[in-house]
């Protein structure tokens, strides 16, 4: 049978733009009224006032006047990853991190796929603790360099960062994007359950990583500096846009040649440069609330810094950042045409609709099946809505009156929420980020789709049983 083939990133989602226009004349329009929450600061909707309004069908033209306003709308997520971009490509330049990987092969010999979870454990932990995603962008070609290195496929390397990265933010007991917004609109203690949170952050982290290690294992290519064109299908570097994803082999060629201006590399310096960049972010991020805005200034002046330290001086720095941001481009205007869908969505106001047409049916359910339908239910209403702490705002404070009278934990409600939405975050194409880390990896969508959707479907039932398991014990 002939393999499903779908279309490059770009085509998929300006497919999902004209799927959006045509459900606002398919679907009535209706909104709920909506309150500003103290609590975070956010406006969110108020339970039981849906109602019917005027419809605004979207147009053609008006669907592609959305793309612009998308772009807009994700300036500040554009612009930090054109920023990361061009920092790391300054670090690639110094060689540190061609050093690094090279040290750690040599020190783990023959035993490679060991080297996965101790990458993949760190990306983990940056869904963990702020929700990475956007971040790991500009990552995904030092990853690459790394999964080349060991003789392991794209796939892998982007199993082991950003499907690493997802599973902890889906599974977090303290992510405050999305576990975090969820307990504040529950009106529940902030860490509240997070031991039984992190005992399911444990075995679903264990599944996926050892999952990634079994691919790994099993799809073996050849070690060395080949590009995405060493992905198990072969024809990976073909699938690649030519605006900065052009092929793994012809970003290694560009790299090498800005490493050339390098006189004076000190890895171990740079890498400490990188370390406390990242140390500096986690705080910003948990203490001091930072947004994308600060986390842009923060890698920038990282750049500047790594460039001074690594001897690049003022030309080989520029030179960096440029070829930086070229290469970042085409994954930022993935964001902003991602981001395009759900002005599409509010325009035709359809949203509300999405939201009370999926979560008013479980009110008639039984208890435990209410649960896994409100799980279900977020992982459908995650496509339309591909923002887990939007998913919140627009969720919450509709099912947290509802399960009051189901007589069930709001726990086991922000539960159903975290696992739904967070483990739809592996596939949906209207996640700008995933779709921009897929083209950067060099892989086609439905070479990700074939490795993570059995994955996801283990995660969620791993979910479903921590559902049941959370009301079984009164969670």
């Amino acid at each position: 049978m002939k393999k499903l083939h779908f279309p490059d990133a770009l085509t998929l989602l300006v497919g999902c733009i004209l799927v959006a226009a045509l459900l606002s004349w398919v679907l009535p329009a209706g909104r709920y009224e909506r309150r500003q929450d103290p609590a975070t600061g956010r406006s969110v909707v108020v339970p039981g006032t849906y109602e019917r309004v005027e419809p605004a069908p979207v147009g053609l033209f008006a669907a592609a006047v959305a793309i612009p306003r998308g772009m807009a709308d994700a300036a500040d997520v554009v612009f930090l990853v054109f920023l990361i971009g061009g920092a790391f490509t300054v670090v690639d330049a110094t060689g540190a991190l061609r050093a690094a990987v090279e040290a750690l092969v040599r020190r783990f010999g023959h035993r490679e796929a060991l080297l996965i979870p101790i990458v993949a454990l760190p990306f983990a932990l940056g869904g963990i603790l702020e929700n990475m995603q956007e971040e790991i962008i500009p990552l995904i070609p030092v990853v690459l360099l790394v999964s080349r290195r060991l003789g392991f496929d794209a796939v892998t390397a982007l199993a082991m960062s950003a499907g690493a990265a997802f599973v902890g933010s889906a599974f977090s007991p303290v992510n405050p994007f999305q576990v975090g917004i969820a307990q504040k609109l529950a009106e529940v203690p902030l860490l509240s359950g997070a031991g039984f949170r992190t005992a399911s952050l444990v075995a679903a982290l264990a599944l996926w990583i050892g999952s990634t290690m079994r691919h790994a294992v099993r799809n073996r290519v050849a070690a060395g500096r080949g590009g995405a064109a060493a992905t198990r299908d072969g024809d990976a570097t073909a699938c690649a846009p030519a605006s900065g994803t052009a092929g793994a082999s012809e970003r290694d060629e560009g790299r090498d040649a800005v490493a050339a201006v390098s006189t004076a590399t000190r890895p171990g310096s740079v890498l400490a440069i990188v370390g406390l960049t990242f140390a500096i972010l986690v705080y910003g991020l948990t203490r001091l609330g930072w947004n994308f805005d600060q986390m842009s200034g923060l890698f920038f002046l990282m750049g500047i810094a790594v460039g001074v330290i690594g001897g690049l001086g003022h030309r080989g720095t520029v030179n960096a950042y440029v070829r930086g941001f070229r290469e970042m481009s085409y994954a930022a205007l993935l964001i902003g045409f991602a981001r395009a869908i759900s002005v599409v969505l509010e325009d035709g106001r359809i949203i509300d609709t999405i939201v009370h047409g999926l979560f008013a049916p479980v009110a008639d359910l039984p208890l435990a099946l209410s649960a896994l339908g409100m799980m279900g239910a977020h992982a459908l209403l995650h496509v339309p809505v591909p923002s887990v702490s939007g998913q919140a705002v627009l969720t919450m404070p509709v099912l947290v009156p509802l399960s009051d009278l189901l007589g069930m934990s709001r726990q086991v409600v922000i539960l159903a929420y975290q696992f739904g939405a967070g483990i739809c975050e592996l596939l949906t194409p209207t996640n700008g980020a995933l779709m921009a880390m897929i083209a950067a990896a060099g892989i086609r969508y439905e070479e990700w789709m074939r490795f993570a959707t059995p994955r996801a479907l283990a995660l969620w039932l791993l979910g479903a049983a921590c559902l049941l398991l959370g009301i079984a014990v009164g969670l």
